[in-house]
């Protein structure tokens, strides 16, 4: 037991350097751990960037022991746009999750984050999750404890503990996949595509970075119709999905981003993107104008091994005709023949989307990584139910 242990709300600029700076002190020798970009994480806690807050509010602490040592770190939020189909009480969240490994340090920085969001009405929280979209900072990791991918989660593997023993249980969970990317595909891949060759109307390409536009529409139209109002994915504006391409172009690799058309429609999208941590690792989480130009040179001469798939999704009317073999073979004749990619793997799927688990795994079987995102009901005598499948 740790006696006099005290937590501090972050209000202070002492403060907020020491939330993101003790995590790396948590990692010190761990050569799996990568230390997220400083802006990305403070992006999460400015109401300037981060539109969460237009529906809900946001704070975190510091847990420090005897002697002054930052020894745990912790969020809470509410956001009225945070729903779970199914769900029956106001369910907050908690995340940013560090700690030593100790119980007591655990459950003190939980039993803050459960008071002040029971003061705000909850009566359950969720974590480790992220203020925002289900894309960043979302889940415990269980399994594969590699280097994680751009803005995922990296814990070591006590935290289960630490969750499960305050009583947390999983709520759904996350799955990763990961393949060699010059792997052969499986036969059927090849026999849905030829089947769907002959379809004079049928095509594919890779993204243009001089036609960004046209790509991002595309992908505003693929998006909104396979997967907005799924799984908690809101419909995204024309003009966001052009920002988020602007956005994707100074780490684009064109080759590695892909459509399927009928007529010229788009019908079917498999986004990837080389995976930016394999450069922001050398740059200790900072991106002032220094860490930039590094940051450039990097790109420049450092290999990056790995990409990552980001967004995979057909649109309704042609579920189940081999669109998404197609796809992937004529995106194959590109990346396993003329890229020199060595690793790939799938950002998390949850377990409640057995219809893309089952895409994935077409594609691969291997689980390279496991999340979890835990429920803790304030009620502990309420009936605990799982996240509803799609």
């Amino acid at each position: 037991m740790i006696q006099n242990m005290q937590i501090e709300p972050v209000d202070t600029p002492k403060l907020r350097r020491l939330f993101l700076e003790m995590p790396a002190l948590l990692y010190k020798g761990n050569p799996n751990y990568i230390r997220p970009l400083d802006k990305d994480i403070e992006a999460v806690f400015d109401p300037t960037l981060n539109k969460a807050f237009r529906f809900g509010e946001v704070i975190r602490w510091v847990l420090f022991n005897n002697s002054g040592e930052a020894i745990g770190r912790i969020a809470a939020f509410v956001n009225k746009k945070y729903k779970t189909r199914g769900d029956d009480v106001p369910v907050g969240g908690c995340g940013f999750f560090e700690c030593i490994n100790n119980q007591d340090a655990a459950n003190l920085l939980f039993d803050t984050a459960k008071k002040w969001l029971s003061d705000k009405g909850m009566e359950a929280m969720d974590g480790p999750i992220n203020f925002g979209e289900r894309d960043k900072w979302w889940g415990l990791v269980i399994q594969g404890f590699q280097s994680p991918l751009y803005c995922m989660n990296y814990n070591p593997p006590y935290y289960q503990s630490l969750f499960e023993h305050y009583g947390f249980q999983p709520f759904f969970y996350q799955y990763c996949y990961g393949m060699h990317p010059k792997e052969t595909l499986a036969k059927k891949f090849f026999d849905r595509h030829a089947a769907l060759t002959t379809d004079r109307g049928l095509s594919a390409q890779h993204a243009d970075k001089k036609r960004l536009d046209k790509f991002a529409a595309d992908f505003h139209t693929v998006y909104n119709k396979a997967w907005a109002g799924h799984g908690g994915n809101k419909e995204l504006s024309l003009e966001q999905c052009k920002m988020l391409f602007r956005q994707m172009k100074p780490v684009m690799d064109e080759k590695v981003i892909w459509f399927a058309y009928y007529n010229d429609a788009p019908i079917a999208m498999f986004i990837n993107l080389p995976d930016l941590n394999q450069w922001f690792r050398y740059l200790n989480g900072k991106f002032d104008l220094l860490h930039k130009i590094k940051f450039l040179l990097l790109r420049a001469t450092v290999k990056n091994k790995r990409f990552a798939g980001l967004a995979f999704g057909v649109v309704p009317e042609w579920h189940g005709k081999g669109v998404d073999s197609y796809i992937v073979v004529e995106a194959a004749k590109i990346i396993q023949h003329h890229l020199d990619y060595e690793e790939y793997e799938m950002q998390w799927i949850g377990d409640f989307n057995p219809k893309m688990i089952a895409v994935a795994e077409s594609i691969t079987p291997v689980k390279s990584r496991i999340l979890i995102t835990y429920r803790y009901l304030f009620d502990r005598n309420k009936e605990f139910r799982r996240h509803p499948l799609l």
